[in-house]
């Protein structure tokens, strides 16, 4: 697995779909989602992105006052911070909101809109990402609308062929498979950010200028996969085949923080994540992320958060 994939892995993140749209020339819909639309999936999302698959036609979008962005069929757009956006098939017409246009889906079905003037045919397929982590390091250093051509990247026929799975089965009536759905998205976010970070100029600070080193690229990959190592910079540069005094200068150039700042950091926010979703003991957590003691780990965990992690579990296992 590649260092991009492996990081976003990392965030644990859920995806899927939440609305067939149909289109006719000439249309204009303003949309924004909602954790509503993706409740069956996530519950209380703390982040969500949201993308639009063309599956056939065109259609501009425009988020504030940024230029329109024409997406052809083959191409998708995903909004790494959810703003709302606007959606349509020309310049200059009058915008309905898209919430108003929506029909739900019988016995449970995917929720539709069919709407427009009987031009020019646009088919749309919306989805999400989302993720219960709100110090995601990664979706922060995102611009506020990516595009992807999914004719094109390196798993391009994967996502064509689940692109056109999906589409079949919502043509049927029937809701794809969570599981191939889930995959779809988080492939579609990978494939987008590594466009984007292909374009990043060298004097751009940040995380993915820093998985665009390979040195640090390959740093970044071990702190996340093996996590529970007792990594001290020294030893992370070694891996990395760099003097110490280079690799933490270079690191904290690239990420924005030092090494073990940064290990610290995400070591907190996967326990953070792991309090949620398991029932491990709190001296099993602290072991899994690398902290030789319960009693170190509740420490490091309440100056990041304010909270012991038993508090912190109990605090949002009530919300």
């Amino acid at each position: 697995m590649d260092t991009l994939a492996a990081l976003l892995r990392s965030v644990r993140l859920v995806g899927g779909v939440f609305l067939d749209a149909h289109f006719t020339a000439p249309w204009c819909v303003t949309a924004n989602m909602d954790a509503g639309d993706c409740s069956e999936q996530l519950t209380n999302p703390a982040q969500l992105i949201a993308y639009n698959v063309v599956v056939e036609g065109r259609l501009l979008v425009w988020i504030g006052g940024q230029p329109a962005v024409e997406v052809q069929a083959g191409e998708v757009v995903l909004f790494p911070h959810n703003d709302g956006h606007l959606l349509a098939s020309e310049q200059g017409i009058a915008p309905v909101r898209a919430g108003h246009l929506i029909t739900r889906g019988a016995n449970g079905g995917l929720a539709r809109i069919s709407h427009g003037g009987g031009g020019p045919k646009t088919h749309i397929v919306c989805g999400f990402l989302g993720t219960v982590d709100a110090h995601n390091l990664l979706l922060t250093t995102l611009p506020r609308a990516l595009k992807l051509d999914i004719r094109d990247g390196t798993s391009r026929d994967w996502i064509e062929t689940s692109v056109r799975f999906a589409a079949g089965e919502l043509a049927l009536g029937r809701l794809a498979s969570s599981n191939v759905l889930s995959r779809l998205s988080e492939v579609l976010l990978v494939e987008a950010v590594r466009q984007y970070a292909s374009t990043l100029a060298e004097s751009e600070l940040g995380w993915l200028q820093g998985m665009k080193d390979p040195h640090i690229g390959h740093a970044l990959s071990l702190i996340h996969n093996r996590l529970e190592e007792p990594w001290s910079a020294e030893r992370l540069a070694r891996e990395v085949a760099l003097s110490r005094s280079v690799f933490v200068e270079r690191f904290t150039s690239l990420v924005g923080l030092p090494p073990i700042r940064y290990l610290t950091v995400w070591r907190l926010q996967t326990a953070m994540q792991a309090l949620l979703g398991s029932r491990r003991s709190i001296a099993q957590l602290a072991g899994s992320v690398g902290y030789m003691s319960d009693e170190a780990f509740s420490r490091a965990f309440k100056r990041e958060f304010g909270l012991s992690p038993s508090e912190w579990r109990r605090h949002n296992a009530s919300g």
